[in-house]
């Protein structure tokens, strides 16, 4: 959610920018690529959490599966705020750069 948010927001910017000054767009389309990352951060995360469920291999206690939960809770809620944050900033100086 945080990634989507941000990259809706930067690019928003970028394209109100990208009319009046187009030989920007390719120098201020940062935030949109840092927004984007915020996924993969997710993404691996989840990957390093599916490995580490197992059940042949050992029993999956209470323990891990709360183990999982936060480490997975700490991740999402990270990138959300981490999301609004480069949406923010980053459409406010997309469009700074217009002036």
């Amino acid at each position: 959610m945080g990634a989507a948010y941000g990259t809706a927001k930067s690019g928003i910017g970028v394209a109100s920018m990208g009319v009046m000054r187009p030989e920007l767009v390719m120098k201020l389309i940062v935030p949109v690529v840092m927004a984007g990352v915020l996924g993969i951060y997710g993404l691996i995360i989840a990957v390093i959490i599916s490995t580490g469920i197992n059940p042949k291999a050992k029993p999956y206690f209470l323990f891990d599966g709360y183990v999982h939960l936060s480490s997975g809770l700490a991740c999402g809620l990270a990138g959300l705020a981490a999301g609004m944050a480069i949406g923010i900033v980053g459409d406010a100086g997309v469009r700074w750069m217009t002036l």
